[in-house]
């Protein structure tokens, strides 16, 4: 099941996830920079600063995906 434990990249196959990911960080489908962190967890990637994300932001964006059951 895929969830903010993730690797980017296993997320990044699942247009499913991405949409979710999307309403919470619009640049995770485009920007560029992506390629680089593609070894992270999604979840070590959202508590960088840079990231701008709240942690009430990053709890919705487990819930949502957890709730999605996505493979």
């Amino acid at each position: 099941m895929l969830t903010i434990d993730s690797k980017v990249k296993e997320l990044q196959k699942n247009p499913k996830a991405v949409e979710i990911i999307v309403k919470y960080s619009p640049g995770f489908a485009t920007d560029p920079q992506m390629k680089l962190v593609q070894g992270l967890k999604l979840s070590k990637l959202m508590s960088f600063p840079q990231a701008g994300m709240t942690k009430e932001q990053i709890e919705s964006l487990r819930k949502e995906l957890e709730e999605a059951n996505l493979e």
